[in-house]
Parts: C-alpha cells; sequence; structure tokens
C-alpha cells in the first residue's frame, strides 16, 4: 500500500508539474502580449499627437474628447465586452459543431461540448482581451475613424 501510494504522490507530483509549466507559459505569453499591446498604445499615441495639430479647432476637441473617453475603460465595460466576445465564439464554436436544432426527443440530453482546459481558457482570454482593447476603441464612436481616416489622408 505504501508502494501504492508512493505511485499516486509521484503522478500527482508530475502532473502538478506539468499545470505549473503550463501556467508559467500562459503567464509569460500573457506578458508578452501586454507588453506588445503597451507598444501598439505608445505608437497610435504618437501617430495622434503628429495628425492632431493638422486638424480643425471643433474636431481636435472631438478627438481630444475620444481619446480621453479611450482611457476611462472601467472594469464593468471590460467584462461585458469579454462576456460578449465568449458567447460570440461558443456561438461560433456551436455553428462549427453543426448541431441541430431540432428539438431532442423526450429523455436524450444534448451532446456536451468539449471541456475547456483551463489552459485554453486562459488563452482564449488572452486574445479575447486583445480583441477587447479592439472593441473598446471601435466602440467609441466616429470620432476616432474620423481621427483614424485623417490619418489615413495624410500618409498618402
Amino acid at each position: 500500500s505504501l508502494k501504492l501510494e508512493c505511485d499516486k504522490l509521484a503522478s500527482e507530483k508530475s502532473e502538478m508539474q506539468r499545470h505549473y509549466v503550463m501556467y508559467y507559459e500562459m503567464s509569460y505569453g500573457l506578458n508578452i502580449e501586454m507588453h506588445k499591446q503597451a507598444e501598439i498604445v505608445k505608437r497610435l499615441n504618437g501617430i495622434c499627437a503628429q495628425v492632431l495639430p493638422y486638424l480643425s479647432q471643433e474636431h481636435q476637441q472631438q478627438v481630444l474628447g475620444a481619446i480621453e473617453r479611450a482611457k476611462q475603460v472601467t472594469a464593468p465595460e471590460l467584462n461585458s465586452i469579454i462576456r460578449q466576445q465568449l458567447q460570440a465564439h461558443q456561438l461560433s464554436q456551436l455553428q462549427a459543431l453543426a448541431l441541430p436544432l431540432t428539438p431532442l426527443p423526450v429523455g436524450l440530453q444534448p451532446p456536451s461540448l468539449p471541456a475547456v482546459s483551463a489552459g485554453t481558457g486562459l488563452l482564449s482570454l488572452s486574445a479575447l482581451g486583445s480583441q477587447a482593447h479592439l472593441s473598446k476603441e471601435d466602440k467609441n464612436g466616429h470620432d476616432g475613424d474620423a481621427h483614424q481616416d485623417d490619418d489615413g489622408e495624410k500618409s498618402d
């Protein structure tokens, strides 16, 4: 029984080490993604600062207001965006599985979706986090879009 217990503990140890490596890799990936997003923000701020003086005074005020609103993102807004994107992602997975939309006979359970491991969930959240950032910018209205159009015209 001691040998069996020892084998069980050894397998648990290797499983824990595997999880540790997986979480370390996810953490590293998220850290890289965070630095990448910070660099993108820095560059976009530089572009905005360069283009802003070429806009009319009225448009400058609109763009500055849009930039300030974009900086005021709150945790509930991010949670809402992530929740919407997770639902859209789950819907696309269901469509990919091509599940029948007809009602099942009484007593039958619908097939369950494949289990999502913690690693997959966190990586999808990382991807969604970067998408959420982009969605938030899109959500701020046409002020940012007008600025991007001006930037596009300026680069021609």
